[in-house]
């Protein structure tokens, strides 16, 4: 599992494991990880959790989240890599994640503009680390099985209304940063759609209805619409 040391001064003073799909980070006593410290806002920035794979994400702190020396607004976190908010440094260690690199599935982006031409690997991944590295399918217990199982997606509008997309991964994520994304996820009990960026749009909508902060289960027939874009989901 995923954690984060944090330190001060080069003395460690606590370990968080990354047990949960939100942690949020921050001088408020009401976060999952706490600075006492007034270079560290009141709720400084949160980490988002999936899989083996996290991001974290400056919530308009005001001394700002550094990492390799910049300061980011959403950043994938790489095992090894160190967090500074103020004066105090959170290191993130993630040995799994660390095992798979260079092994992440690939993402579909649904993007209002599309068309039928695939995005090139060098956009994908700035895509991909503008919103979090897509987790590994380690072949885990649960995991994604055989096409001839796997639920699809059909696009019901835009320029490639009517393509299928089979949900053989263990992620798969939906959207544009910074306009709208959200991620199916392939568990035991089930799909699940779960928000990642509500952005400029608000929150995505299943059958018309506003996704809320938790995951929600997918079902036959139902209808997403991420980034302006309509999709049926259809696991028969």
């Amino acid at each position: 599992m995923a954690k984060l040391i944090l330190s001060f001064e080069g003395k460690t003073v606590k370990e968080y494991e990354l047990d949960q799909e939100i942690t949020t980070i921050g001088r408020k006593p009401d976060n999952d990880i706490q600075i006492d410290n007034m270079a560290v806002s009141g709720t400084h920035a949160k980490i988002l959790t999936i899989m083996n794979d996290s991001f974290i994400e400056d919530l308009n702190s005001t001394n700002g989240t550094i990492i390799n020396g910049q300061k980011i607004s959403k950043h994938a976190l790489c095992n090894g890599e160190t967090v500074i908010l103020g004066q105090h440094e959170l290191k993130y260690v993630n040995e799994n994640a660390e095992a798979g690199e260079g092994e992440f599935e690939k993402t579909m982006i649904l993007r209002p503009s599309a068309s039928d031409a695939p995005v090139s690997s060098e956009a994908s991944k700035k895509l991909q680390q503008s919103i979090g590295k897509i987790a590994a399918d380690i072949a885990s217990e649960g995991a994604a099985g055989s096409d001839e199982i796997a639920a699809h997606l059909t696009l019901l509008s835009g320029g490639n209304a009517g393509k299928e997309m089979k949900l053989t991964k263990i992620l798969t994520t939906l959207g544009k940063p910074g306009v709208q994304v959200a991620a199916i996820t392939r568990r035991p009990l089930g799909y699940f759609l779960i928000v990642v960026d509500a952005g400029t749009s608000g929150r995505p909508l299943v059958n018309d209805k506003e996704v809320g902060t938790q995951a929600t289960p997918l079902v036959d027939s139902d209808v997403i619409e991420v980034a302006g874009i309509k999709m049926g989901f259809y696991n028969d």
